[in-house]
C-alpha cells in the first residue's frame, strides 16, 4: 500500500452496485442491541478519486432498529491537500437519496440551512468548499453521492457519522468507485465503539458487479485490514479464507470465487480496509463492512 494515511469512520454495510442512486442494493447483517453503549460501527469514510459520470463517489448506508437517528454525511476534498494528499477533490458536491428521491442536497456546508447546527455537532468540515448533511433519518437504506463542482474531478472522502442514539445502529455501509494504483487505490475505514468487541464481515467485490450491469468491473481484488499501520488480516480470493465456511453459512459469501472477504472480531478502535486490484489491475469496485 502506498499513500497517504486516512483515518475512516464507518458503520456496518450496505451493496451500493448500480450506475443511479435509486438502483443501489443493500445486505444488513445487525443483531440486537442491549446496552446503553453496545459494541457496534459507529462511524464510516472511504477515501478514492472521485471521478465522472458513473465513476463518481457512490456511498450507501442503513439505519437498523424503529427509531429514527440524526447523522451527519460529509464530503471533503480540500482539506486533504493539508493531509498531504495530492490532487484532491477542489469543490465535492454531496447528494443525499432514499431510494430514487433525493432527500437533501449540499455544495458548500455554510450554506446549508442548518449550518448553526452542523457547526455546533462537532463535524462541521474546516474548508467552506466542503460538503455537509445533518439530518435525521428514518430507518432505512440511504445513498450518497460525491462529485466534482463543475465536473472537477481528484481524491475525496465521503464520511457518515453518528449524532445520536447509538442504540439506533448504523447497520452497514458500502462505498462504490474507480480502484487505481498507488495512492489511489480504495481505502475505507470504520471505528468499532461501544463496550466490547464487535465481530464485522468486510467484502471487496468487483467481479459480480459485471452481471449488475457495471461496465469496467475490478477483476481481482484484493483485501486488506489495517490497525495503525499493522496489517492484521488480508484475503484474496473468498474461499481461501479460514473462516470461509462461518462466511457461507452467515450468508456473505460473494457470488465471485475472485471475490475478498474477512470475518474478524475487533476491539474498540479505528481500523483501515484496503483494497487494491490483483498485479496492479484497476476498475469499479465495491468495499462494504457488515456487523454481525
Amino acid at each position: 500500500m502506498s499513500g497517504a494515511t486516512v483515518t475512516l469512520v464507518a458503520t456496518g454495510t450496505c451493496t451500493v452496485a448500480a450506475d443511479q442512486p435509486g438502483d443501489a442494493t443493500y445486505l444488513s447483517g445487525g443483531g440486537a442491541v442491549a446496552s446503553a453503549n453496545p459494541p457496534r460501527l459507529a462511524n464510516i469514510s472511504a477515501r478514492m478519486q472521485v471521478l465522472a459520470g458513473a465513476d463518481v463517489l457512490i456511498g450507501g448506508f442503513i439505519i437498523g432498529g424503529s427509531q429514527a437517528k440524526t447523522v451527519v454525511v460529509r464530503a471533503r476534498g480540500p482539506s486533504l491537500v493539508a493531509a498531504g494528499v495530492p490532487d484532491a477533490l477542489a469543490n465535492p458536491v454531496l447528494q443525499l437519496f432514499a431510494g430514487s428521491t433525493p432527500v437533501e442536497a449540499n455544495d458548500n456546508w455554510k450554506e446549508a440551512v442548518n449550518q448553526a447546527a452542523i457547526q455546533s455537532s462537532g463535524f462541521a468540515p474546516s474548508s467552506d468548499f466542503e460538503s455537509a448533511i445533518l439530518t435525521t433519518l428514518a430507518p432505512g437504506a440511504y445513498t450518497a453521492i460525491v462529485s466534482g463542482a463543475g465536473g472537477g474531478t481528484g481524491v475525496g472522502i465521503i464520511e457518515v457519522f453518528e449524532v445520536d442514539l447509538p442504540l439506533v445502529p448504523l447497520v452497514n455501509i458500502a462505498t462504490r468507485g474507480k480502484v487505481l494504483t498507488d495512492a489511489d487505490v480504495m481505502i475505507g475505514g470504520f471505528i468499532v465503539q461501544g463496550d466490547g468487541p464487535q465481530t464485522v464481515i468486510v467484502r471487496a467485490r468487483g467481479p459480480s458487479l459485471t452481471a449488475a450491469g457495471v461496465p469496467g468491473a475490478l477483476q481481482d481484488p484484493v483485501l486488506q485490514l489495517l490497525s495503525g499501520a499493522a496489517v492484521i488480516a488480508s484475503n484474496d480470493d473468498w474461499p481461501s479464507s479460514p473462516d470461509a465456511a462461518a462466511i457461507q453459512s452467515a450468508g456473505f459469501a460473494p457470488s465471485d470465487v475472485r471475490e475478498s472477504v474477512i470475518r474478524i472480531t475487533l476491539s474498540p478502535g479505528a481500523y483501515t480496509a484496503i483494497v487494491t486490484g490483483k498485479n496492479g489491475t484497476t476498475g469499479v469496485g465495491i468495499i462494504e463492512v457488515f456487523a454481525q
